[in-house]
C-alpha cells in the first residue's frame, strides 16, 4: 500500500466519517488467560469511548512506509482451506457475527504473541463505500462503485498507570492517586485485505510494528502466513555491506559523500510520489556508478549485494532444532527501500573521540586532507562559531 492509499482508509477513523459496524476485543493477562472479551455495534458506542478507540486505529496505520508499515503478499498455499489467508477471509466475511470464529482468531494470538504483560486484542469490520475519483483526482462521494470490506486487528498492551499524588476535589487535598490499568497504542497489528490501487486485495495485508527491529516472527507466521520481511535496520546493514565490501580499501571519504549525496537527491526527486523510493540490485548498482565507483570494483558488486541480501534475510529456524525456516524473499528480490538506508537529517562523520554533523545539504563543507604528515578533517568555516553556545572568534 502507498502512503495515500495508508491516508485514506486512515481518514474513515473520525465521527464524521466512520462506517464500522462491529468492534470485538479480548484482555489477555501475563499468564496468557482470557480474562474479558466485548462485542459491540461500534456506532452505539458513547462519543468520548470511540474517539478513544480513533486514536488507537490511527496509530496503527501509521509510521513510514517500509519500516513501520509493511505490505506483505500471501504465498499461494495460505489461500486454500486451512491455510492463514483462508481464515482471515473467513473472518472477514462473518462481519464478526461469529463468536466461534472470533475465539478462534483469538486463541491463535495469545498463541503466537510473545509478551509477558498484559494486553487488549482488537478487532474490527468495517466496510468503507469508496468514492469515485474524476480525471483529475477530485473525489466524488456521490459516485461510489467500489465496496473495501476489511478487519483490522490492534494489538495494545495494557500497563498499569504511574504512581504519585492526586488531587481529590471532595477533600481540596492531596493523596495517593489510584493506579488504574491503561491501554497502549497498538505494539502491532494487521489490515486485511490491503488496500491497494483503492480497491480490496485479498493476497496482500498490511502490517504494522511500532517498533520495527521487532517484528514478531511467530504471530507473522502463523497469523498472517506471509514472508518474512526485511527489517528497516538489516535494510541498512546490508546496504552499508555491499558498499564497504564493493569499494575494499578504495572506500574513502569523497566517494562516500557522493554516494550520500546522489541518494538524498533520488528521494527529494520523488518525494512527491505515493510510492516510497526503493533501490533493487540494478538501482543501487547504478548509484554506485554514478558515485565514481571504479568499473573494477563494480565487478564485485553483484556477488556482495547476493551475499548481503541473503544474510538480511531472515531464515532463522522456527523452533530450536527444527530445520524448517521461516519463509522469507529470494535475496536476488530484496529491495531496500531508500527512508530506511539514507540519513535526510544530517551527514555524519565520526572518529572514535570525534563526532561531525553536519547538515545533508553542506556535506561540502567537510573534507580530508593531509596536513603536515597528519591524516586532517578539514571543516569550512562560512559563518558563525560557537563553542557551547558561546560564540567565539576565529
Amino acid at each position: 500500500m502507498t502512503k495515500k492509499e495508508v491516508l485514506e482508509i486512515r481518514h474513515q477513523f473520525a465521527q464524521a466519517t466512520c462506517s464500522i459496524d462491529k468492534i470485538c476485543g479480548c484482555y489477555v493477562d501475563g499468564d496468557r488467560r482470557k480474562i474479558a472479551t466485548m462485542k459491540e455495534a461500534f456506532l452505539s458506542l458513547p462519543e468520548e469511548e470511540a474517539f478513544k478507540y480513533f486514536e488507537i486505529f490511527k496509530k496503527n496505520l501509521s509510521g513510514s512506509i517500509g519500516k513501520n508499515l509493511i505490505t506483505m503478499p500471501f504465498p499461494t498455499d495460505s489461500e486454500f482451506d486451512g491455510g492463514t489467508q483462508e481464515f482471515l477471509l473467513k473472518l472477514r466475511n462473518s462481519k464478526l457475527e461469529d463468536d466461534e470464529l472470533i475465539d478462534q482468531f483469538y486463541d491463535k494470538v495469545i498463541e503466537n504473541y510473545d509478551y509477558t504483560g498484559n494486553y487488549l486484542i482488537l478487532l474490527i469490520h468495517d466496510t468503507y463505500d469508496v468514492p469515485g475519483k474524476t480525471t483529475d483526482g477530485l473525489t466524488m462521494d456521490d459516485a461510489s462503485d467500489e465496496i473495501y470490506e476489511y478487519i483490522m486487528c490492534c494489538i495494545c498492551h495494557v500497563n498499569l498507570s504511574k504512581a504519585g499524588l492526586s488531587y481529590f476535589d471532595s477533600e481540596n487535598t492531596f493523596h495517593n492517586r489510584i493506579r488504574d490499568w491503561i491501554v497502549d497504542v497498538p505494539d502491532i497489528g494487521f489490515l486485511f485485505p490491503a488496500f491497494i490501487d483503492r480497491t480490496a486485495d485479498i493476497h496482500n495485508v498490511l502490517y504494522y510494528t511500532k517498533k520495527p527491529e521487532e517484528i514478531h516472527e511467530e504471530f507473522i507466521r502463523y497469523i498472517l502466513g506471509t514472508g518474512m520481511p526485511v527489517t528497516a535496520g538489516n535494510q541498512k546493514e546490508a546496504f552499508q555491506t555491499i558498499i564497504t565490501d564493493t569499494l575494499g580499501m578504495d572506500c574513502d571519504y569523497e566517494v562516500i559523500r557522493n554516494i550520500h549525496e546522489n541518494l538524498n537527491e533520488m528521494i527529494e526527486e520523488q518525494k512527491d510520489s505515493p510510492e516510497p523510493l526503493t533501490l533493487s540490485r540494478n538501482s543501487l548498482k547504478n548509484l554506485l556508478e554514478t558515485s565514481g565507483v571504479s568499473e573494477e570494483k563494480m565487478q564485485t558488486f553483484d556477488a556482495n549485494f547476493d551475499r548481503a541480501a541473503a544474510a538480511s534475510v531472515n531464515q532463522r529456524p522456527v523452533a530450536e532444532g527444527s530445520e524448517e525456516t521461516l519463509p522469507a524473499p529470494a535475496p536476488g528480490k530484496v529491495q531496500l527501500y531508500a527512508n530506511n538506508i539514507a540519513s535526510t537529517k544530517s551527514f555524519e562523520v565520526k572518529t572514535p573521540e570525534v563526532v561531525i554533523k553536519v547538515n545533508p545539504d553542506r556535506a561540502d563543507l567537510v573534507e580530508t586532507r593531509e596536513i603536515d604528515g597528519r591524516k586532517c578533517i578539514v571543516i569550512e568555516i562560512t559563518d558563525e562559531v560557537s563553542v557551547n553556545g558561546i560564540p567565539v572568534k576565529y
